[in-house]
């Protein structure tokens, strides 16, 4: 069992639309997740329900702790009422008006492994999910 996940990618789009994807409230909801607010600022806290479709909703709390301008977006992650502490991480560079992003979410097993909600494959499933056809999607759509 893998204890991060990381995933890279390289995008045919140019670095700043991608990096409003990740920072934008807007333009989040239509390929993540529909936030109340976000704000790329250190200590900004955001919170979303999120969970399996037929299963338990979870409250996601959320603090932004590091933000470079097109170049980086990290943030802790964890559950309300649960123990643990990940963070997830977006970096981009570019070149030649393509966009690398390289995604980690760590500390996932800080979460109580007593509960299958928390094990590492259904992250691996969600950030797939995200990282590898709802973000592209979005980019194609807005080039």
């Amino acid at each position: 069992m893998k204890p991060d996940i990381v995933i890279s990618r390289v995008f045919d789009a140019d670095i700043s639309l991608v990096w409003r994807a990740i920072t934008e409230k807007e333009l989040m909801k239509e390929w993540y997740f529909d936030l109340e607010k976000f704000e790329p600022i250190v200590g900004f806290r955001f919170e979303f329900k999120g969970g399996h479709e037929d299963g338990i909703q979870y409250n996601h709390l959320c603090e932004i702790t590091e933000v470079e301008f097109e170049k980086k977006l990290t943030y802790s992650w964890k559950y309300e009422g649960y123990e643990g502490l990940s963070f997830v991480s977006f970096e981009l560079s570019s070149e030649n008006n393509k966009t690398q992003l390289d995604f980690t979410h760590s500390g996932l097993l800080s979460f109580p492994s007593s509960n299958p909600d928390f094990a590492v494959h259904n992250f691996e499933q969600g950030w797939t999910h995200f990282i590898d056809h709802a973000l592209p999607q979005f980019l194609i759509k807005n080039i």
